[in-house]
């Protein structure tokens, strides 16, 4: 038993389990699993990185076409008839026709979304392992730790190495949830579920000018507390804070109204998704004042990070599915020491070098048909890795 915080506790017990250390036809069988893992996870990187560029291209012509098209509102009080169906751009405060309201706790803001998250004091584990070999055998040294912290998830003691003196409640006696304004406007435009869900920057809400709602609870800081002693919780109290998106009104503690950008199609007094020629939609919603040219700038900037990441996971997944495919080479000769390391530096190389060009490759496809100049020169750039390998590989074989 070791202290741990001012408010938990942390205990530990170390577990060994040793097995067998696996001969070679199980080596061989679980790498040919490896393989298998490995054809998927290459095959799924082709789909990946071709499938990226053509929704990269789509988008950002989506985009070029909506900036041609947008109209600028003049006013957001009025509604003209004249851009009915059309691409429109406004700015302006949100509002909202009723407060939010959680009763159970005396609570109301004039908001879009107003958020109760609960948590639960809990048995938490930790594990750290280690795996060595010992007398012939594969042994695994795990240490488990425990420590009491708040979270807003039931943790299951059921499933801890050692649940005796780590036991959790099953349930929370309150669960948390997310209220949403039914009616969303800016001026005398009704925004659409889709713009509705695009207001997600969630303050916590300061409850220090509230009372506490029943005798069973006690406000701490932001916090009310199902607890006999906030300072000292048990396992099983709760604490509940709240917050807010998408300040609607005027509000004494928190100031004036939010203000947000918004770029949909204009349908009556409502504002919908848009559909480009391309295919794509646009519904487009920053908080904030912006810009025609500041809000689709952002959405180009948000459209190359999106690109680069699915670039990324896809020379990723190419590079461990060759890996996984060409570890049966290691297993054949994992007996001795110094021609496995041998072989495992030059299968991660032959896996960088083949996983680039073939992403590279790939790329240029899916550029084929949207930019056959640029798909043409990344054609040729797939073949720098493989020769940059080829070129060191023949001196060392003249050597």
């Amino acid at each position: 038993f070791q202290q741990f915080s001012d408010t938990g506790s942390r205990k530990e017990h170390v577990k060994i389990t040793s097995e067998p250390k696996p001969g070679f036809l199980e080596r061989l069988s679980e790498t040919s699993g490896g393989m298998l893992i490995g054809l998927v996870a290459f095959l799924l990187a082709f789909y990946l990185l071709f499938t990226n560029e053509g929704r990269a291209l789509r988008t950002a012509k989506s985009l070029d076409e909506g900036l041609s098209l947008v109209v600028r509102l003049d006013s957001i009080h009025s509604i003209s008839q004249q851009n009915e169906g059309r691409l429109v751009h406004l700015a302006g405060a949100l509002s909202t026709s009723k407060p939010l309201f959680d009763p159970s706790y005396g609570l109301s803001i004039q908001a879009v979304k107003l958020k109760r998250n609960v948590e639960m004091y809990q048995w938490v584990e930790y594990e750290d392992s280690k795996e060595y070999e010992e007398n012939g055998e594969i042994k695994k040294e795990t240490k488990y730790s425990y420590n009491t912290e708040w979270k807003s998830e039931v943790v299951n003691s059921r499933n801890f190495d050692r649940e005796i003196g780590h036991k959790n409640p099953s349930a929370m006696a309150v669960e948390s949830f997310t209220a949403v304004s039914p009616n969303v406007q800016v001026g005398s435009f009704v925004l659409s579920k889709g713009l509705v869900d695009k207001i997600d920057d969630f303050k916590q809400l300061s409850l220090s000018h509230l009372e506490d709602p029943h005798a069973d609870v006690t406000r701490g800081g932001d916090y009310f507390y199902h607890s006999d002693n906030p300072r000292r919780p048990e396992v099983g109290d709760l604490r509940v804070s709240f917050f807010y998106a998408g300040l609607s009104g005027d509000d004494p503690y928190l100031g004036t109204a939010d203000k947000v950008t918004v770029i949909a199609r204009q349908r009556g007094d409502q504002l919908v998704p848009y559909h480009t020629r391309s295919g794509d939609v646009l519904e487009i919603l920053y908080p904030g004042e912006l810009s025609v040219e500041e809000v689709f700038q952002k959405e180009h900037e948000s459209n190359t990070m999106k690109t680069w990441a699915l670039r990324a996971a896809g020379w990723l997944s190419m590079f461990v599915g060759i890996s996984l495919m060409t570890r049966i080479f290691y297993t054949l000769v994992d007996w001795f020491p110094v021609v496995r390391d041998l072989v495992n530096v030059g299968l991660k190389a032959f896996a960088l070098c083949v996983a680039s060009s073939l992403s590279l490759l790939t790329i240029s496809v899916g550029w084929l048909f949207y930019r056959p100049l640029w798909a043409l020169l990344l054609a040729l750039l797939s073949i720098v890795p493989i020769a940059v390998a080829r070129s060191r590989v023949l001196p060392k074989k003249q050597q």
